[in-house]
């Protein structure tokens, strides 16, 4: 069987994979981004604190992600939850590291200004502050989805799901007819939807970066 064919046969089951591919990233990557902010906005005043976020989730990044979903599937068991714990972690670093760095690259003239007009300090983060530091974030969230899309397929090892099941069954099958098939199945569809999530982040960053800051 060609490759074309295989696909024109498992195109059902292919399709639900890759769904589920993308929803496991996008739903970590809503969490990671929510979770990498809030760490940015606690931290980034203190050059010492942005330091140990900044090495912390460093350390995380370094744990091979075959290894940290071994380690977590004796605590949380087989499936999505060591899949969803292991994604959120690794898609921390480009994250929390991007908003601490936009957030201190923020002109301090434009704070004292909003402090002049009588901002609160919850007022010029939320209006001045984190607007300005947007454009580096998205940054971060592109480069932490990129990551997440190929680690995800590991997450077949723990039962997880996405297209790692497929690439799993392809080299579990080695030799078969259509194990290449399936490898390169997998492979091309994560290619592909890591390609549509970085166009959906450019269309988000030309929708809510000014034309002025993107300059």
């Amino acid at each position: 069987m060609n490759f074309w064919d295989y696909l024109v046969n498992q195109h059902a089951q292919l399709f639900a994979d890759a769904y589920q591919h993308a929803s496991a990233v996008f739903q970590c990557m809503v969490v990671a981004t929510l979770i990498g902010i809030v760490i940015g906005v606690v931290t980034y005043r203190s050059e010492w604190a942005g330091s140990l976020a900044t090495t912390a989730t460093s350390t995380i990044l370094t744990v091979p992600s075959l290894a940290m979903i071994g380690l977590l599937i004796p605590i949380v068991g087989l499936g999505v939850a060591p899949t969803v714990i292991a994604l959120t972690l690794y898609g921390l670093l480009p994250i929390v590291r991007n908003a601490i760095v936009g957030l201190r690259g923020v002109d301090p003239a434009l704070i004292d200004a909003a402090r002049g007009i009588g901002m609160s300090r919850a007022a010029r983060l939320f209006k001045v502050e984190l607007p300005l530091a947007w454009p580096p974030i998205l940054t971060g969230i592109r480069v932490s989805t990129q990551m997440l899309m190929g680690i995800a397929a590991i997450a077949a090892y723990a039962s997880g799901p996405g297209l790692g099941n497929e690439i799993f069954r392809g080299i579990a099958s080695l030799g078969s007819k259509n194990a290449l098939n399936q490898v390169l199945a997998g492979t091309l569809g994560i290619i592909i939807l890591a390609l549509l999530f970085d166009a959906a982040y450019v269309l988000i960053g030309r929708l809510t970066i000014p034309r002025g800051i993107r300059a």
